[in-house]
């Protein structure tokens, strides 16, 4: 995973909205730049008596809307570019979905599949113990994302929680619900992008039975895969990190749910109810109706792009299409549904939570679909509305879109004219 230039290509997206809308160069130069990036050595102790440090790193992108909001994400290719280009994305997000937060990120560069369960605590503990004094449930509040869970978030809170000498579950979401956590918060990213394309479904002219390949089987993936299952939509093709599998009438999902669950790779299901192998990039080619990118940054590019077969793209995973496979899929007509857009359910359950641990009173699982399909519903009509008068594209529509919150947030605290005699 390349992370080349990653933060400048997505500033690309920022100059392409601004071209589009009459905003003050205020704007432009306040979100060129992350307002603080801190990189600490985390050393921790290891089983086997031995100490090993750990680069990580935490972003505060901008916070003129509200704290700042984000995953903390363990990943051995982790940089510090691309921390500070997920809290742009996720700047832009939260405005997109008018969330009360700006965008921040953090990560360790960490295999944590080579840890054991008590070294990850370790490493999970030392992370906040490094970054207690920028974080806060009105500061900077973290999240799960790669390789991170639940249990992860819930170690994090508690030890934020004895730094600070007092109960803090607002400072973390994506707890253990016996721990703070919210209803619907597992199946949320997946939930918000079904959610959105079935509103959108007339206006895209998709039909009532889809064929979906799915590009990343993780979390976000694996609940994809059972949301449009559910619908009966046919899922024809899954892939993991060490490889993919197909089958023209419809995956096994029981099958490869269960050889996920127990950490074999999706290709262990090759040979069993009709499932045949595939490489990932013939994953990306594959034919069929709807592709939904679940992986990670840049995994649809210039050298790919052009072999993509289906008519919709929903972006799950983040910066998942280079700006010049945007181009690409433009000319060939494939619709592309942005990831600051149709992943924002995540983010936006998340916010659900830190509410509920706010007032100390939780919803019903009804409550959160209603309320999650509420905003996608609205704002993915906002966006589409705004892309098809303008004549643009749904990613450049979801960047205006939020680019005007956050200008006029931004503009509030005056601009230049404000201060010229």
């Amino acid at each position: 995973m390349s992370q080349d230039n990653l933060l400048e290509n997505a500033l690309v997206r920022l100059d392409e909205a601004a071209s589009h809308i009459n905003i003050d160069a205020d704007v432009i130069e306040k979100l060129k730049f992350a307002r603080e990036t801190m990189k600490v050595r985390l050393m921790i102790r290891m089983d086997d008596g031995s100490r090993k440090s750990f680069l990580a790193w935490r972003c505060r992108y901008d916070d003129t809307r509200g704290p700042t909001k984000g995953g903390i994400r363990y990943h051995p290719d982790a940089t510090a570019e691309e921390v500070e280009t997920l809290a742009f994305w996720m700047t832009f997000k939260c405005a997109v979905m008018n969330l009360p937060y700006g965008g921040g990120k953090g990560a360790i560069q960490v295999d944590p599949r080579k840890l054991s369960k008590a070294e990850l605590e370790r490493l999970s503990r030392a992370y906040i113990q490094a970054f207690a004094g920028i974080l806060g449930p009105d500061r900077d509040i973290p999240a799960p994302d790669v390789y991170t869970n639940s249990m992860i978030m819930g170690w994090m809170a508690d030890e934020y929680s004895q730094i600070v000498d007092q109960h803090s579950p607002a400072v973390i979401t994506g707890k253990p619900l016996a721990l703070g956590g919210s209803l619907g918060r597992d199946d949320a990213t997946a939930r918000g992008g079904y959610y959105l394309v079935r509103h959108l479904a007339g206006d895209l002219g998709l039909a009532s039975n889809l064929r979906v390949a799915i590009q990343g089987f993780g979390n976000a993936g694996q609940h994809m895969a059972r949301l449009f299952s559910a619908d009966g939509h046919k899922i024809t093709a899954v892939s993991d990190s060490e490889g993919a599998v197909q089958c023209a009438e419809g995956l096994n999902l029981k099958s490869l749910f269960a050889a996920k669950a127990e950490g074999k790779s999706v290709v262990s299901t090759v040979g069993q109810h009709g499932h045949k192998a595939m490489t990932p990039a013939e994953l990306v080619a594959a034919d069929c109706d709807v592709l939904v990118p679940s992986a990670m940054e840049n995994m649809v590019h210039e050298g790919n792009a052009a072999t993509i077969k289906a008519k919709l793209i929903v972006e799950l995973a983040n910066g998942p299409l280079t700006a010049e496979a945007d181009e690409i899929l433009a000319k060939k007509g494939v619709i592309v549904l942005p990831d600051i857009l149709a992943n924002a359910g995540g983010v936006t359950v998340s916010y659900f939570e830190w509410v509920q641990n706010k007032q100390g009173y939780y919803w019903t699982l009804e409550e959160i679909h209603q309320r999650l399909q509420s905003i996608m519903e609205r704002e993915g009509r906002a966006i589409w509305e705004l892309s098809k008068e303008k004549k643009f594209s749904l990613r450049t529509g979801a960047y205006v879109h939020a680019l005007l919150r956050l200008a006029q947030a931004i503009e509030a605290h005056g601009t230049q004219s404000d201060f010229i005699a």
